[in-house]
């Protein structure tokens, strides 16, 4: 329900914006440009998105139906189960589908994108087959998107990459103020729907287990900056992230020829599945990429910057941030859109200023929100999403704000 209410509201305000520009400024160009938008958002949505999709999600959901047959799959489940089973209390012990989670949170937590979204799209559907209310997101299902979407990474491999394209002299100094930032998002999400759903986050295993979890991170991030210097720390995730895509498979493969199963028909019919989900994602991406290029296009996110600048401008603090807070807007709602406006910044700023520091830190924090639900709730057929997307803005802002802070503490 709160998806149809922020559609309704992207057209809306859209229109009413574009209204005003036409009738007392005279601009006769913009609701030409919006619809330019529409069009090319539609297309976009289908051409740049759903069709190179089926690629990826034929190849990893092939390889998922391998771990699958080769019991990976539930293997992972028996390991992480004592946890799972405390945050996903509807999900049964040893169920494939927390195998599947697992695999799609340590896609995500390596940086591995490509990887991350068929398998969450496979542990969704995995979720989906215990949902007695097929049209409704379960808790379970809420607790998985909202803990994917808030996007904790340990190797924030893209943005390193584009911070050395321009010729950053510390391309990796961003390391350390974005895992902070990620994993603060990870814990205000995990938080707001525990609450919700009424799971005592004090439980002896949770409480071990998030315990190990953080300090796990804290010795990563310590033997990087302990033993490693920045030339390395940026080799080392590079090398890591790509290593650890190819293992994945390597490991099923062999698991597949340890249990005797004919490994390529088993990849040919989990590829299968790949077309089938990006053709009947196809209209809810269209719709909601359609939505939010109206409400870009119409000057909508620029005039809520400048209100945030006025507001923030009648308080003695320092308000450079409030330059790179369209980042923050737009990120939940168009990762292209925010990544263009990023890029831009370590252009005219440079990526060692200020700016451009805060910009890839902001950048490497928040998720495509509104993206990810049209994306996996549309894969199976959800039109009530509940309080999904409440609990993942709510943890966007507290990454947001954290990316703001680390900022400051780093490089302000």
């Amino acid at each position: 329900m709160a998806l149809n209410y922020i559609w309704i509201f992207f057209f809306l305000v859209a229109f009413v914006i574009g209204l005003i520009k036409l009738v007392f400024f005279g601009d006769t160009d913009i609701f030409r440009l919006m619809a330019d938008g529409t069009l090319d958002s539609a297309k976009s949505a289908v051409m740049d998105i759903a069709l190179p999709l089926v690629g990826i999600m034929s190849l990893w959901l092939g390889v998922m139906k391998i771990g699958e047959k080769a019991g990976a799959v539930n293997f992972l489940s028996r390991i992480v189960g004592p946890f799972f089973n405390k945050l996903f209390p509807e999900v049964p012990k040893n169920h494939p589908a927390v195998g599947q989670m697992m695999l799609n949170f340590s896609a995500n937590l390596l940086g591995l994108d490509n990887a991350a979204t068929p398998l969450g799209l496979k542990a969704m559907e995995g979720l989906q087959e215990l949902n007695t209310n097929k049209d409704t997101a379960s808790n379970s299902q809420i607790m998985f998107l909202v803990l994917h979407a808030s996007g904790l990474t340990i190797l924030p491999v893209a943005i390193i990459a584009q911070r050395a394209i321009f010729h950053s002299k510390d391309p990796t100094d961003i390391f350390l103020p974005c895992i902070i930032a990620t994993y603060s998002a990870t814990l205000a999400g995990l938080i707001v729907v525990s609450v919700k759903q009424r799971i005592n986050l004090f439980d002896r295993v949770i409480l071990s287990w998030l315990i190990a979890i953080t300090g796990a991170l804290g010795l990563l991030i310590w033997c990087f900056t302990s033993f490693l210097n920045k030339a390395q720390i940026s080799q080392y995730s590079s090398v890591f992230s790509n290593l650890l895509y190819l293992f994945i498979p390597v490991v099923f493969i062999l698991g597949g020829l340890r249990k005797k199963i004919n490994v390529f028909d088993a990849f040919i019919e989990g590829a299968k599945e790949g077309f089938e989900i990006s053709v009947k994602i196809i209209p809810y991406l269209v719709g909601l990429l359609v939505a939010v290029s109206l409400f870009r296009t119409s000057g909508a996110l620029t005039y809520l910057g400048y209100g945030f600048k006025w507001f923030f401008g009648h308080f003695s603090m320092d308000t450079r941030f409030v330059n790179v807070l369209p980042i923050a807007f737009l990120r939940p709602l168009s990762g292209s859109g925010a990544r263009a406006l990023m890029l831009d910044n370590l252009k005219v700023y440079g990526p060692d200023s200020f700016m451009g520091h805060i910009s890839s830190v902001l950048y490497g924090t928040a998720d495509t929100t509104f993206y990810i639900v049209a994306l996996y709730f549309g894969a199976v057929n959800i039109k009530k999403t509940r309080y999904t997307v409440p609990a993942m803005l709510v943890a966007d802002l507290a990454g947001i704000i954290t990316a703001i802070w680390m900022s400051y503490l780093f490089f302000g």
